[in-house]
């Protein structure tokens, strides 16, 4: 409707003024002058209820609009508020003399008028630092010059800011995923070492302990795998995760030894985004949150503060945690299995560790005994273990009898470990098929020199372990002091520490 009336009112006006300029001319009749005047006051009464400075102050974005020389013309309440820049400041004057002031920096509105085509730029406003997308384009005159720019501020600030937000939401799900991914590869790689299979070794002591483990398996119970170090409880932890219906889920391991003190309850349980000075801006999932719907093992728990222990038992009682500075619990769905060489019973007699936690960690205990009790998986340990590093090294080594009869005979303070550890070094050292000899051994366990004196000697199996038997015998009761001590160690009775000694003539002091 404002298209047609104005092309009433313009002829009328341009005649108007014809006939004004010209004396000659015909003046216009009264009514049709009347008429002509009434019609423009409605146009300007529309005009001004259109009145695009009023419409402008209400729009969200900033306008700027100059003429074709860069002359500011009008601002609306959005510029004021993005750019912190008031009307009277730039209404009237040129781009450039605002440049000058520091007003704009790298302002568009020269370029539109230059290049004659739409320019977008980045920029942040020197009064508040909030940043922007500029758009600048041109209007132009039947004649194609630039007549007009309008430029469009649109505050980014806090687009960018939901654009980090997402970005870190991002990275803590890729994070969750790759822990995901590294805890189904950590499985994969249990499959590969056959470690689902029962374990190795023939003694009473390990036939006992397989059967525990597929007692426990299927029961979502806590275990508390106790044994001196190096003798095989994580492994036996594996053969409970791998055998269970929890198999193909995370199996998280904690060592709560290696982690200092003031870190293991933001380890374990994760904490919340602020939670202290120098916290991860999104946060962190804990360690029982990354085995959630799977096996957490927690070795050493001996070593775990008081004030954890209580954060622990809340744990096991509810199936939930709360994060460091965090409020909210989060229901878990974890089983535990825990592992210590040291005794929690002597732990909770001193105070040092709670004795309702004990008990709720001890539903299931299985203990693994010292290796040098199990005398009996010493030569098949020894064997696989020739397997594995033969397979690695590309060797095709072999031990001779009296060097497995030295290793059955060492004590094996470090327990499997050590024996694993040596086997390897033995393969490492040697030649490519070569026959490793008690000699060797004797040096790598740090063995008095007497074993190199028994093979000059060119004795026979039996003398050599007589002599064996003999320098054992006197290291250990020199080491325990008493014959009681030593027969326990031993594992035989007191009297036949005594025969022996006689017979192989050692002197008891």
């Amino acid at each position: 409707m404002a298209g047609k009336q104005a092309t009433y009112s313009l002829p009328f006006l341009e005649e108007l003024i014809a006939r004004l300029d010209d004396p000659q001319g015909k003046p216009l009749e009264r009514k049709q002058l009347a008429a002509g005047l009434r019609q423009l006051l409605q146009e300007l009464k529309q005009a001004k209820d259109f009145d695009f400075r009023e419409i402008g102050d209400h729009l969200y974005d900033g306008i700027y609009i100059a003429d074709g020389d860069g002359k500011t013309l009008y601002v609306n309440k959005a510029y004021t508020r993005i750019t912190g820049i008031r009307p009277e400041e730039v209404v009237n004057r040129y781009v450039e003399e605002c440049e000058k002031d520091g007003l704009y920096k790298n302002a568009v509105t020269p370029t539109v008028i230059k290049d004659k085509k739409q320019v977008n730029a980045m920029g942040e406003s020197s009064r508040n630092g909030i940043k922007m997308l500029i758009t600048g384009n041109p209007i132009f005159d039947e004649a194609g010059n630039v007549k007009k720019v309008v430029v469009i501020d649109r505050e980014i600030t806090d687009l960018l800011a939901m654009q980090a937000e997402l970005e870190a939401s991002q990275q803590k799900m890729q994070a969750v995923e790759q822990d995901k991914n590294k805890n189904k590869l950590e499985i994969e790689h249990l499959r590969s070492l056959h470690l689902n299979k029962n374990l190795i070794g023939r003694s009473p002591e390990i036939q006992q302990i397989t059967k525990m483990i597929h007692q426990v398996t299927d029961l979502d119970i806590t275990v508390l795998i106790t044994g001196e170090t190096g003798s095989g409880k994580e492994v036996v932890a594996n053969e409970i995760c791998m055998n269970s219906p929890r198999k193909s889920g995370p199996f998280i391991k904690v060592n709560c030894a290696a982690i200092p003190t003031n870190l293991l309850e933001a380890e374990l349980f994760g904490y919340d985004k602020g939670a202290y000075t120098g916290a991860a801006a999104a946060g962190k999932l804990g360690m029982f949150e990354l085995a959630d719907k799977g096996t957490i093992l927690l070795d050493e728990i001996g070593e775990m503060p008081l004030e954890l222990q209580s954060k622990l038992l809340r744990v096991i009682q509810h199936k939930e945690i709360i994060r460091v500075g965090g409020r909210k619990p989060i229901k878990l769905d974890v089983r535990i299995l825990s592992a210590t060489n040291g005794d929690l019973r002597e732990l909770v007699r001193q105070g040092r560790f709670r004795e309702d936690l004990f008990y709720r960690l001890n539903v299931f205990p299985i203990h693994i005994p010292p290796l040098r009790l199990r005398v009996a998986d010493i030569e098949l340990l020894t064997n696989h273990f020739l397997g594995v590093y033969n397979s690695k090294y590309g060797k095709q080594t072999s031990i001779e009898s009296p060097g497995i009869e030295i290793l059955k005979r060492y004590l094996w303070p470090g327990n499997i470990r050590e024996l694993q550890n040596i086997i390897e070094r033995l393969v490492i050292v040697s030649d490519q098929s070569t026959m490793i000899s008690a000699e060797q051994i004797g040096k790598l366990l740090d063995i008095d020199p007497y074993y190199t004196e028994l093979l000059n000697q060119e004795l026979g199996l039996k003398e050599i372990v007589e002599n064996v038997e003999k320098k054992t015998l006197e290291k250990v009761l020199a080491l325990c002091g008493s014959t009681r001590k030593a027969a326990k160690i031993l594992k035989i009775d007191q009297s036949t520490v005594v025969k022996k000694a006689k017979r192989l003539g050692i002197t008891i002091k």
